[in-house]
């Protein structure tokens, strides 16, 4: 199974353990991939999350999925950009981690995050995709029996920085625990373990900056 992959589709489509909800500090729904995940999994979500008393920014909290295909939702609390000195990067790592943690916690094994915070809350994509890929591979080295992480991107742009990030990132990356090795096809960027291989450099993979995208996702991420 392709333990990382990075796709531009619809996540309130997608059968996994979890999705992960680019939340208000409410809980209660709100524009954006929010109120999709709302919509889709219907009133008993909005129910559960009332009583969950609101989530501060860079925290996580868990409720069932209902109408979903996925089994739960996380919902996380992305900051709002501001010029990246109050602390914005600490806490949108927060949220990709603190995500991961309520996964292993409750025993799933596989996840769908959207771009956090590069909606109306502004940060800049480049930065956000970079911690990201950092936070989700740093967790696929720590827990190898962690079966898959999804990054579902909004649209064209997103998918594509993915694709730079993941060939620049590529080429220095070095291996480690049993082994990381990036692969690349059409339209996906693929973390998976390789048992036979020795440590080494890691390589972009040819043309990974050309890929050809199919059409965006209707969701804006918060």
């Amino acid at each position: 199974m392709k333990r990382l992959e990075i796709l531009l589709d619809d996540i309130t489509h997608l059968k996994v353990d979890a999705i992960v909800n680019a939340a208000n500090s409410s809980l209660l729904g709100g524009g954006g991939v929010d109120g999709a995940i709302h919509r889709a999994a219907g009133p008993e979500l909005l129910e559960e999350c009332r009583k969950l008393n609101g989530c501060p920014t860079g925290e996580a909290k868990i409720t069932k999925g209902y109408r979903l295909p996925a089994a739960h939702v996380i919902h996380t609390v992305g900051p709002v950009y501001r010029d990246g000195g109050h602390h914005e990067p600490e806490l949108l790592a927060s949220c990709y981690r603190n995500s991961l943690r309520l996964a292993v916690e409750n025993g799933l094994k596989t996840i769908a995050f959207p771009c956090i915070s590069t909606g109306v809350y502004r940060y800049p994509k480049l930065e956000a995709a970079r911690i990201a890929f950092r936070e989700i591979t740093r967790f696929l080295a720590v827990y190898p029996g962690f079966e898959q992480v999804i990054i579902v991107c909004f649209g064209p742009e997103d998918f594509n920085i993915y694709n730079r990030l993941f060939g620049r990132r590529a080429g220095s990356l070095r291996k480690i625990g049993s082994h990381a090795l990036y692969t690349s096809d059409n339209n996906t960027v693929i973390y998976q373990e390789d048992q036979d291989q020795t440590p080494q450099e890691i390589l972009p993979s040819p043309g990974v900056q050309d890929h050809t995208v199919p059409q965006p996702s209707k969701l804006d991420p918060r």
